[in-house]
């Protein structure tokens, strides 16, 4: 029998299913996948039920449901001040997952080298490679994620084609300095390449930040793809509903691998995140600051409990150093440690890396309900304190 295709076959199951199997096994509370354990909005659910059952459910457009796009076209000149094309300008996607293999479909050829930055979401390594694409990895580190400006300048050659970024970043919940993206624009200009910015953390920025898209930078708007998610902003992941905004060069080869990929989204939910984006600013600054509550609980928490909290800028993740709790193993072993003996599932850091990785840190997401983070910390605190009286009471008994 002929070989499958080498980039998919034998590929691992991604760490946030074995975890979350393993947190099923061990009725652990599931801190490792990073969806909210509520539902969205109820007025927004409400408009897609209502949409569903007056239909019509059929084929929408290829491109999405007019009301859609204008919808994001609108919020994109509310929140950052760009004049968008509806018409020519904005595509709806089965989520951002779609969007970033229609851009990377569209975009690559074979031979094109493509600019990640570790730690990277795990889809976009096996995407650049399936489409052809050369991955050329940067990296930013633990504890302050600093971009580093001469490596970056390194990593554009002749052969570099687009960079991808993930701002706000997930799993470091770094939010890029305007000098950083100011960096990547200059040298996107430079070198004639294209930026795919995965930003569908948006509005989960904290402690007064403000999201500046690549897009918006000077001499950016023709060349950059922008990747929204109404599931990261309704906190609504199930749907699977994002969005590209792209000047009409860009966007019309997306379009042309979207066609051939979903073609479409499902008419009621479009209707009902098109209503979504258009609720008034105390919704968006309501999800942000529920979002930095969470984040201040579970990381006050995490450190009484000894470990080394590092700074969170947005997304919905926490990183910790687990260094400092003095236990033998690496990142991935403790996570297997926590979630069998502590019943706490996390995410070892060391998976968002291809090689040579860190590890010593884990992720936890917080988008989850307070008593469900109280639970965890409770749990967490009482392996940790058997942990310290263990080898005492060995030596009493001996």
């Amino acid at each position: 029998m002929k070989p499958t295709n080498p980039v998919f076959t034998g590929l691992p199951i991604t760490i946030f299913e074995t975890m979350s199997r393993l947190a099923i096994a061990h009725g652990a509370i599931n801190l490792g996948q990073g969806f909210p354990d509520v539902d969205g909005p109820e007025d927004v659910r409400r408009m897609a039920a209502d949409a569903l059952m007056a239909g019509p459910n059929q084929y929408p457009p290829m491109l999405g449901l007019p009301e859609l796009r204008q919808a994001v076209a609108a919020s994109n000149k509310r929140f950052y001040g760009l004049d968008v094309d509806w018409q020519t300008e904005v595509m709806v996607t089965s989520g951002a997952t779609e969007a970033l293999a229609d851009t990377l479909m569209a975009l690559l050829e074979p031979g094109d080298e493509v600019i990640l930055i570790e730690p990277l979401y795990d889809c976009y390594l096996p995407m650049v490679k399936r489409a052809g694409g050369i991955p050329v990895r940067l990296r930013v580190t633990p504890p302050d994620w600093r971009l580093n400006i001469r490596a970056l300048e390194d990593a554009f050659t002749e052969n570099t084609k687009a960079i991808l970024i993930n701002n706000p970043m997930n799993p470091a919940g770094k939010v890029f300095a305007v000098e950083e993206l100011e960096a990547i624009a200059r040298l996107c200009l430079e070198h004639g390449v294209y930026a795919i910015c995965d930003e569908v953390y948006e509005h989960l920025l904290f402690d007064g930040r403000e999201h500046l898209p690549l897009m918006a930078i000077e001499g950016m708007r023709e060349r950059t793809v922008r990747i929204g998610s109404a599931g990261k902003t309704f906190s609504l992941t199930g749907w699977k509903v994002g969005y590209i905004t792209a000047a009409p060069n860009l966007l019309e080869p997306i379009a042309k691998a979207h066609q051939f990929v979903t073609f479409t989204t499902p008419p009621n939910l479009q209707r009902a995140v098109a209503y979504g984006l258009g609720k008034d600013g105390n919704y968006f600054t309501g999800l942000r600051d529920d979002m930095q509550a969470k984040r201040d609980r579970i990381c006050r928490g995490l450190s009484a409990l000894g470990f080394g909290v590092l700074p969170c800028d947005g997304t919905y993740f926490a990183t910790c150093d687990i260094a400092p709790l003095g236990i033998d193993g690496d990142d991935a072993e403790i996570c297997r440690l926590m979630v069998e003996d502590a019943g706490v599932a996390a995410v070892p850091v060391s998976a968002f890396y291809v090689a040579d990785a860190p590890t010593n840190y884990i992720r936890f997401c917080f988008c989850k309900q307070d008593a469900v983070i109280d639970a965890a910390l409770e749990r967490l605190g009482a392996w940790l304190a058997n942990r310290a009286v263990a080898p005492v009471a060995l030596a009493g008994e001996a």
